[in-house]
């Protein structure tokens, strides 16, 4: 399938975009990444129950951030500097694309699980340090801060081994998984 797409016209002697122009592009690719999360999430609840599914949703994150965390190392970029988010700014990153695109599709609950990257790629470049969420615009707040904190012997353990309790690592997107699943039980008992 061909791009409908109009491309930006470039300078012939320089072949440049602005600025403006790539941050849209990287936010097509981000985009295309929140769906692909949310689609290998959807799928993984639908045959295999959501909380075996949210298990292997978060082996996976905690897999990837592995496999980010070794390229950090190797000196590789992390993220884009334009169009992941629309605004950074006080230590707060507004207008997460990821989040953003978690809301429109009504997938808060299985989209914030991809935020556990951010704790895994820090401990795989350093497992001495965690990157964890004060907010997190996916799990519903306004925007995210964050706040780096050095592990416990339990959660490096945690991480080399994939034990589910690493997911506790980020307090934040921990805390909405479970007010969550105490909602549900409130419900139940209701009926």
């Amino acid at each position: 399938m061909q791009d409908s797409r109009k491309r930006p016209e470039m300078s012939e002697e320089k072949n440049l975009v602005s600025i403006e122009e790539a941050a849209r592009e990287v936010e097509v690719a981000i985009t295309r990444l929140a769906l692909l999360h949310l689609s290998f999430s959807e799928t993984l609840v639908r045959e295999l129950g959501e909380e075996k599914a949210k298990q292997l949703i978060i082996k996976s994150i905690l897999e990837y951030g592995k496999h980010v965390g070794e390229r950090i190392k190797r000196g590789l970029p992390d993220l884009p500097r334009y169009g992941v988010y629309r605004k950074y700014a006080d230590g707060k990153v507004y207008d997460c694309v990821l989040a953003r695109i978690f809301r429109e599709y009504g997938e808060e609950d299985l989209g914030c699980l991809y935020c556990y990257v951010d704790a895994a790629k820090t401990m795989a470049v350093d497992p001495n340090r965690k990157l964890i969420h004060k907010d997190c615009a996916a799990c519903g707040d306004d925007y995210c801060t964050f706040e780096e904190e050095r592990t416990t012997a339990k959660e490096r353990v945690d991480f080399e081994s994939m034990a589910t309790a690493w997911k506790k690592i980020d307090r934040r997107i921990d805390e909405r998984e479970r007010s969550k699943k105490a909602g549900r039980s409130e419900e139940r008992r209701k009926i």
